[in-house]
């Protein structure tokens, strides 16, 4: 004889939610087959030597190493030189590139060293023009930095990268070196003796010449320029079309 069903079954509780899955033992690597990419790393080797040897360069020609380092665009020779034979290692292993918010930054500062070069510094339109153009060693260091490693960083990012992996918040983050660099030339101006040769390394940075107002509006026009230039670079790397089915 069984027992007789009850007319108010009670509600079973709620389930919380999915069980959580396990972590797979199996690594991303076995299920999809790591691509090395030699000409990438080959390139950005090539890239990386080009912008070591501005820099070394300058080093050897500029007296004392720190006044030569002191320079924006050596200083963002080594960053570059530095990030893209990390890349080049990552490519030539088949690992994952290197943070968006890492390469963008170092392209930045390189495209922004050849425009205020070539814009500002030797444009003889341009109100902080150079009173002497660089000759001999200067010029082919020059020539790098400013030239041709920023063309060929470009060339990389157009055409050995996948784009849309820029953030538009990555630009901000991108302005604190910048801002460092311009504390780091006011704090070094201010350790040197008055009206020595080379206390300030630009013109529009030279405080001796506009006074502090002056200088620091140039720097919040340069800063917005930059910011500028930063938030195209991330506009054109979702726009621009894949040129690999792959991460570099």
């Amino acid at each position: 004889m069984t027992a007789p069903i009850p007319r108010d079954i009670p509600d079973l509780p709620a389930v919380p939610g999915p069980p959580a899955l396990l972590p797979s033992p199996v690594p991303a690597t076995a299920v999809v087959t790591p691509v090395r990419r030699p000409v990438a790393a080959v390139y950005r080797l090539l890239t990386a030597a080009l912008a070591a040897t501005g820099v070394m360069i300058e080093l050897l020609l500029a007296g004392p190493s720190t006044r030569a380092l002191s320079h924006f665009s050596v200083q963002s020779g080594i960053l570059l030189a530095v990030v893209l034979a990390l890349s080049a290692r990552r490519a030539l292993t088949a690992r994952r590139p290197l943070p968006s918010a890492l390469t963008g930054a170092v392209l930045l500062y390189a495209v922004t060293a050849s425009l205020v070069h070539h814009l500002l510094l030797t444009n003889t339109a341009s109100p902080f023009a150079l009173t002497e153009a660089p000759t001999g060693w200067h010029a082919v260091s020059g020539a790098l930095l400013d030239t041709a490693v920023p063309l060929a960083a470009a060339a990389d990012w157009l055409f050995l990268t996948v784009p849309g992996r820029m953030r538009l918040r990555q630009a901000a983050a991108w302005m604190l070196f910048p801002l460092l660099y311009l504390a780091f030339s006011l704090g070094r101006g201010e350790l040197l003796l008055p009206h020595s040769a080379g206390r300030y390394l630009y013109p529009f940075l030279d405080v001796d010449q506009h006074g502090y107002r002056g200088v620091l509006g140039n720097a919040l026009l340069l800063g917005l320029a930059l910011y500028a230039l930063a938030v195209l670079i991330v506009a054109l790397d979702h726009a621009r079309p894949n040129a690999l089915r792959r991460p570099c």
